[in-house]
């Protein structure tokens, strides 16, 4: 049981979120570039989040956390949404604030 111990926890890390929303980041919408057609371009996000904790960690959870910052930091620059731009790449991705 000791041995696995070490897995368990690693594996847990993995799949675990180290970043939360904040009130005003709540506001902040994820969207597609369509959904922002009519909307002002605010500037330019990149987010960057560990993709490795002892262990590869879950990409669906690097993904989530690559949004969350990014739309935490959308919100301190007056944006309300968010377009990804690309796909997250080694704990990395851009994205697009636009205030519509």
């Amino acid at each position: 049981m000791r041995n696995g111990l070490p897995l368990a926890l690693a594996l847990l890390l993995a799949a675990c979120s180290f970043v939360q929303v904040t009130e005003q980041g709540a506001t902040v919408a994820q969207a597609n570039g369509p959904d922002v057609s009519h909307c002002t371009f605010i500037g330019r996000i990149d987010s960057q989040t560990r993709a490795k904790v002892l262990i590869d960690r879950s990409p669906e959870a690097v993904q989530q956390e690559l949004a969350d910052l990014a739309r935490n930091q959308a919100a301190g620059m007056g944006a309300n949404a968010i377009v990804a731009i690309g796909e997250p790449e080694n704990g990395a991705q851009s994205y697009r604030a636009y205030r519509c």
